[in-house]
């Protein structure tokens, strides 16, 4: 299981937002280029960044950052937030993400990220976040019917390369993931599932990984925090 930390960026800051509220951010480093060295200098070997701001926006906001930690970093990055057209996603992965991650396009416009994972083999995820089961979109603002196990299996055939799936309700509040609710979505569908959301401990990861089920998972806050030490993580999950 892949262990992914976590870049939030916020105002071209590194943050944590707690239930995904905007107006609840803590900064943890004003220099994200140099957190995510600090990351892959712990040996991970993937790097998670998601734009807050172009998550509301539409459009990327933070792609300086991003660019800075694409020059900077020698490990493959993957990318949400504000990606929702096929320019978009070709700058991107031209610029050297290795992943783009679509979010609301998934539910408004499914049909782009059919297009796009054919276009680009493997380097195209779809990112389900969801309260209750049900999944919300433009940064978690809008909550919508559609059940995350519902959306997960429409993609199954469109050769997208991962399913980030996350609890909102978890995310940042340092509870713990759904367990659970993402083991189950990962059985549902042949699609790789990567766990985001309230991973805080050692003890998380283990219960992820030994569901047997889930591929990856993200975690943020308790790495900032110290709450999980990177290095201990990554050698527990080799």
């Amino acid at each position: 299981m892949i262990l992914y930390p976590a870049i939030d960026l916020k105002d071209g800051q590194a943050v944590r937002l707690v239930h995904g509220e905007m107006d609840r951010a803590t900064v943890f480093n004003d220099d994200p280029a140099a957190q995510a060295q600090a990351f892959v200098d712990a040996g991970c070997t993937w790097l998670h960044l998601v734009d807050l701001n172009g998550a509301f926006a539409g459009t990327p906001v933070n792609a300086a950052p991003v660019e800075a930690i694409l020059k900077q970093c020698r490990v493959p990055a993957q990318l949400g937030g504000g990606i929702r057209d096929m320019a978009t996603i070709e700058r991107w992965l031209t610029l050297g993400l290795a992943r783009v991650i679509l979010g609301t396009v998934a539910v408004e416009n499914p049909d782009l990220v059919r297009q796009a994972a054919l276009a680009f083999p493997g380097q195209v995820a779809v990112g389900l976040d969801a309260r209750n089961g049900r999944v919300a979109t433009r940064g978690w603002a809008e909550e919508t019917e559609i059940m995350v196990t519902d959306l997960a299996r429409s993609f199954e055939d469109a050769g997208i390369a991962a399913i980030i799936y996350t609890d909102i309700l978890r995310d940042g509040a340092m509870k713990g993931p759904n367990v659970t609710a993402t083991a189950d979505l990962a059985r549902a569908v042949d699609i790789p599932v990567i766990a985001s959301g309230g991973v805080s401990s050692l003890a998380d990861l283990v219960a992820l990984r030994d569901t047997g089920v889930i591929s990856g998972a993200i975690s943020g806050r308790a790495l900032y925090d110290g709450a999980l030490d990177l290095r201990a993580a990554l050698a527990t999950l080799a």
